[in-house]
């Protein structure tokens, strides 16, 4: 006798059906797992074998053949533990397999039979949903499988609650959807004394979806300047919550099955390998460009960052998504991301100041931010010099307006885009190209006579000339003009990159 049931594995947020077979045949007793399987799901055996005992079931003296088909399809993970354990109960005559087939079952398994979390589940009721199934899966991520709509949702605590609720012996409740978190109370911008320069510049980037790069000495304030621009984003629309939730479901952080509308801020380590920034690994998981998709992706001290690794950013940060490519898979995860970065003008940190400069200023400046690629720096919209801070600046009383009535600002400025960019399929200014920015962003007269002269006077490529559009019509947006006029263009092409200073 062969049981069947049916599961999933996950090629990036991608969920693609797998049929668990199960047989029991004559011979000598063993249990072998096929199918492309990896280690986690190899030792599935030995962790089916330990929950059927609890439940105090012998396997049969057979020998046992689980198939994951397709054969092809590389198998990775611990979610297989409870597909194949109620596949074997069914063919033990345990289970009812005809019952089993309207499912698609995904979860780990311990050797006291509980159910226990496992990556992605989010993933599999969205396929289920799609393939008109109900879906079985851990208690502890029922309410995040209930976002996925109207799908028949089992939430198993244990094998022994599973089976007496499939028997109609027990009833399961239904889970329901997470609650979304509340937003955090981050840093305001009512904390930042003076760098009204850099603050302009956050507004702007938070308006339109821009990548902005501040330089500046030690202290003067950069990164507090970065933690605030979440309590300025808008928070996420429902679809957007959803996809930031698919990814966070893949990686396995998804805490207790809960949505956020809080814009993902992540900021890693300048130690961080390639892998861990845009994703892989020998199973391969989303990486921190991923893990900031809708949201900010904040890299402090960015010369210190491998020039390998920076440069793995130019695609994402062009195209809004990650492809990583291996022998055995090709996985694409969306990035699409507001790049925040932070650095100092030199090794020394100091070129501006003449008492506490190194000897080798200015050439130090030079060759510190050679460290960053002319590519990568010209995807970036806007770049800020950032000045010190003083202590006469620090006595000074908080600034009157503060990260609220900034956020109003980009809020409305956000409204603008949606109706404008609705039919186009894209959120905010940053993502806007060819025709579609041509209709958006011709600026008057003036302005084009300004910016034709600019782009030859500061040799802009083509990508820096698209750029500078774009900047100007969130200034514009800001300001509530419909057409960019020649002073948004005057102050969009003041964040352009300038040379080290001498």
């Amino acid at each position: 006798m062969v049981a069947i049931v049916s599961t999933c594995a996950y090629l990036g947020l991608e969920a693609r059906g797998v049929e668990v077979q199960v047989q029991l045949a004559p011979g000598l007793p063993a249990f072998t797992i096929v199918g492309l399987a990896d280690k986690a799901v190899a030792e599935s055996r030995e962790r089916v074998r330990g929950a059927i005992a609890a439940m105090g079931l012998a396997l049969p003296p057979k020998r046992i053949t689980v198939n994951l088909s397709p054969a092809d399809l590389p198998k990775e993970g611990s979610h297989y533990d409870l597909p194949i354990a109620l596949a074997l109960l069914a063919a033990m005559g345990v289970a009812d397999a005809e019952t089993l087939a309207g499912y698609v079952v995904v979860g780990e398994l311990g050797l006291d039979a509980r159910v226990a979390p496992s990556p992605g589940v989010l993933l599999a009721a969205l396929h289920a949903s799609a393939t008109d199934k109900g879906l079985i899966c851990p208690v502890a991520q029922g309410a995040e499988a209930a976002w996925a709509g109207d799908v028949d949702i089992v939430a198993a605590p244990d094998l022994l609650g599973l089976l007496n609720h499939l028997k109609g012996l027990q009833l399961l409740s239904a889970p329901q959807p997470g609650e979304a978190e509340d937003a955090g109370f981050g840093p305001d911008l009512a904390q930042v004394k003076g760098q009204e320069t850099a603050k302009r510049a956050l507004e702007i980037a938070a308006a339109g979806g821009h990548n902005l790069v501040m330089v500046g000495p030690p202290g003067s304030g950069k990164s507090l300047m970065a933690s605030c621009l979440p309590g300025i984003l808008p928070p996420l629309s429902a679809a957007e919550a959803l996809e930031v939730s698919m990814v966070a479901s893949v990686a396995g952080t998804l805490a207790g099955g809960r949505m956020t509308r809080v814009r993902p801020y992540r900021a890693p380590h300048h130690s961080a390998s390639m892998a861990a920034l845009v994703g892989g690994g020998l199973r391969v998981k989303p990486g921190e460009v991923s893990l900031a998709h809708l949201g900010v992706l904040f890299l402090d001290e960015l010369p210190e960052f491998q020039r390998a690794v920076l440069d793995s950013l130019r695609q994402p940060l062009e195209t809004g998504t990650v492809s990583v490519a291996r022998a055995n898979a090709h996985v694409t995860f969306p990035a699409r991301v507001q790049l925040i970065a932070a650095m100092n003008p030199c090794r020394c940190g100091h070129l501006g100041d003449a008492a506490l400069a190194c000897a080798r200023a200015p050439r130090c400046a030079a060759d510190y931010q050679a460290k960053v690629s002319g590519p990568l720096l010209d995807r970036i919209d806007l770049h800020v010099e950032v000045q010190a801070v003083s202590a006469a600046d620090l006595v000074l009383p908080a600034p009157s307006e503060g990260s609220a009535a900034v956020a109003a600002r980009v809020a409305a400025a956000r409204a603008i885009q949606t109706e404008r960019y609705a039919n186009a399929g894209i959120r905010t200014n940053a993502e806007a190209e060819g025709p579609v920015l041509d209709a958006a962003a011709t600026p008057d007269d003036a302005g084009q006579a300004l910016l034709s002269q600019a782009a030859a006077a500061m040799r802009l490529t083509a990508r820096g000339y698209t750029r500078v559009l774009r900047v100007a019509r969130t200034i514009a947006d800001l300001a509530g003009a419909e057409q960019i006029g020649r002073l948004h263009i005057a102050e969009a092409l003041s964040y352009r990159r300038q040379p080290p200073r001498a």
